[in-house]
């Protein structure tokens, strides 16, 4: 089967293989974001709906997100994620930052929800000394604030796991867990596994025994049906590294065999997997990676 005529479609349509895509930019408007995702064959997508490094950007216009539906629903894309602002800190002990992350975080998923975006990833915090215990619930009443603030909005926030630098939390499993059973929102929390992180924090992903390890603690914490996202990284950094450093696909210490087994597990296949590797000098990596992804299937 050639890759077109996988993409954008359900699974049953791909004959149950798993959506797979990248991170595109967003320059110079949201269509174009699909326009980069239908050039590299994309069946989804992971876009930024404002700018990942500001508190504050230029409000979205209705027009913008209108041309951005229909764009996408005449387009061959089908499940498109989107990204949270890495200033964003649920955990944040100085309560002007933790007043600016909760804001960021409601007005992003407000964003989204005009775009039609479902989901949108985030990190979950860093406690920066107060402690992982107290980190955690922080997070909780930020996610219960937040839902608050946006009320009926039908786009879910879903936790990514973490590689663990410093005070990050969400390294994990039972850290995911923890906000979700503390946020009385937790009905609209999901979570995003990124194979990078998870190694990274100490998931030994590159052997067939700790992947299995992996699943059954991730079914036992989680539950594979609030599973929203995966990230698909290989990762500069070794195992129990704590280094979010994201690899080529088989250019890093996992390797390819983490990726033949994710792209084969059942349980997961729901959930679109997306590209944050390295382009390269040639802007191509994405391109290769995919490549690399479908040769797997």
């Amino acid at each position: 089967m050639k890759p077109t005529e996988n993409r954008g479609q359900s699974p049953e349509k791909r004959g149950q293989s798993p959506a797979l895509g990248a991170h595109v930019s967003v320059a110079g408007g949201f269509v174009e974001g699909l326009r980069r995702g239908t050039d590299l064959v994309c069946d989804a997508l992971q876009i930024f709906v404002k700018s990942p490094s500001q508190w504050q950007s230029k409000p979205l216009a209705p027009e913008d997100a209108q041309a951005f539906c229909a764009a996408h629903a005449a387009s061959p894309i089908g499940p498109v994620v989107a990204h949270a602002a890495y200033l964003i800190n649920l955990a944040a002990p100085d309560p002007q930052i933790l007043a600016k992350s909760r804001a960021a975080l409601a007005d992003e998923l407000r964003r989204c929800a005009a775009l039609g975006v479902p989901a949108l990833v985030a990190h979950p915090g860093a406690h920066l000394g107060t402690g992982a215990e107290e980190g955690l619930t922080a997070i909780a009443r930020s996610l219960d604030a937040v839902d608050a603030a946006v009320g009926d909005c039908p786009t879910r926030v879903l936790l990514e796991i973490t590689a663990g630098q410093g005070t990050v939390l969400g390294s994990r499993l039972e850290h995911l867990a923890a906000i979700r059973s503390r946020a009385a929102s937790r009905d609209r929390l999901g979570v995003c596994l990124d194979t990078c992180h998870a190694y990274a924090a100490g998931y030994a992903l590159d052997s067939a025994a700790g992947w299995e390890d992996f699943l059954a603690e991730l079914e036992v914490q989680i539950g594979f049906d609030l599973v929203g996202c995966v990230h698909l990284n290989d990762s500069v950094g070794a195992l129990g590294s704590h280094k979010d450093r994201h690899a080529n696909l088989g250019e890093g210490l996992l390797g390819i065999e983490p990726f033949r087994r994710l792209l084969a597990e059942p349980r997961l296949r729901h959930a679109p997997m997306i590209l944050e590797t390295p382009f390269g000098d040639d802007e191509l990596g994405h391109a290769r990676d995919l490549a690399v992804l479908r040769g797997l299937l």
